[in-house]
């Protein structure tokens, strides 16, 4: 064997190894930048289940699978490349636009408990949105389009922070840590909500087993549990759903004001949950983090409510006038 052939080779290895390491490290960055994005992935996991549960049992999964397409979609074409764009042209812009998002959850948020309480005005208010069809089809576009324009925003906390927790590096290296972390995240998040709007139908199916099998009556009896204990899973998630998106807005408004030179609110309530923890014997981080996020909940709210006459009577009515010309301009 010839002795450039013998280099050839060595270089080949060399460079097989700088390879697995290479892949060993973003392995390991992508781990640690989707981890500080925990809290995130558990919010939107509990604001998902809320879309689908006017539908029948035969159009959860489909609703979910474009969902999460939607979601997939939203994270690595639009939401990835801006990224990068962003942290490269104008990384100035990027904490702005989170709290354009922060508000846009906190509105989401407060309208659903607006709607809810039903003061004076508030269906008013919500026709000022538009006419909702009652078209099944049309619905269910209307769903899945609200899910993924909600997803977009938690979509984009997500990789924002995944970002900032990636090292300095090569655009490459970056770009393939958040694609690894949104695909992974998306799987998780969109998996989990699957099981969880299935369950009620394996509870049936349980249910419904033969006696004849020794291990059936208490298999029929988890089954009869869970039927009966899904309404009320699924409410409840529907409730942690919405106060998901007041609590993660208003964190992130917080955040944005402290990033923007105006720290006092975020520090003040850094502060009430450090003084809440020294003040219990035990499980003092948790306390911490419910003082943290209760307070991070009340500014989301009231931020939220304060946004839903602006966006109703001044922000959507512009918003339809922009679609209708664009649609009058494509007619032509």
């Amino acid at each position: 064997m010839s002795v450039g052939l013998v280099a050839l080779l060595d270089d080949i290895a060399t460079l097989a190894k700088v390879a697995a390491a290479s892949i060993d490290d973003v392995a390991g960055q992508a781990a640690k930048a989707g981890t500080k994005a925990a809290g995130v992935i558990i919010d939107d996991t509990a604001v998902t289940p809320r879309y689908v549960t006017a539908f029948s049992p035969a159009r959860e999964l489909p609703i979910i699978g474009r969902i999460a397409l939607g979601s997939l979609k939203n994270k690595l074409v639009i939401l990835l490349p801006a990224a990068l764009a962003l942290s490269f042209l104008l990384p100035q812009a990027i904490t702005p636009l989170l709290m354009i998002g922060g508000i846009y959850l906190s509105y989401e948020g407060a309208e659903k408990i607006y709607e809810f309480l039903a003061p004076p005005g508030a269906h008013a208010d919500a026709a000022n949105l538009g006419t909702v069809s009652v078209d099944a089809e049309a619905f269910e576009e209307q769903k899945i389009a609200s899910a993924i324009k909600t997803d977009l925003i938690l979509s984009a906390e997500i990789m924002a922070i995944t970002l900032a927790n990636i090292p300095d590096g090569d655009t490459l290296t970056q770009a393939i840590i958040l694609a690894v972390v949104g695909a992974g995240i998306t799987a998780a998040v969109y998996g989990v909500v699957a099981v969880i709007v299935k369950a009620d139908d394996v509870g049936l199916a349980l249910a419904r087993l033969s006696p004849a099998s020794a291990l059936a009556a208490p298999l029929r009896v988890t089954g009869r549990a869970i039927v009966l204990a899904m309404p009320f899973l699924l409410s409840g998630l529907a409730t942690i759903g919405t106060a998901a998106m007041i609590w993660v807005g208003g964190g992130i408004i917080l955040h944005g004001l402290e990033a923007g030179g105006l720290g006092w609110p975020y520090h003040a309530l850094h502060d009430a949950g450090a003084a809440a923890a020294r003040a219990v014997p035990f499980g003092g981080a948790m306390v911490a983090w419910l003082v943290e996020a209760a307070g991070a909940g009340v500014a989301g709210f009231g931020i939220g409510l304060l946004s839903i006459p602006l966006t109703n009577r001044v922000f959507s009515p512009l918003w339809r006038q922009v679609k209708l010309l664009a649609r009058t301009r494509w007619n032509r």
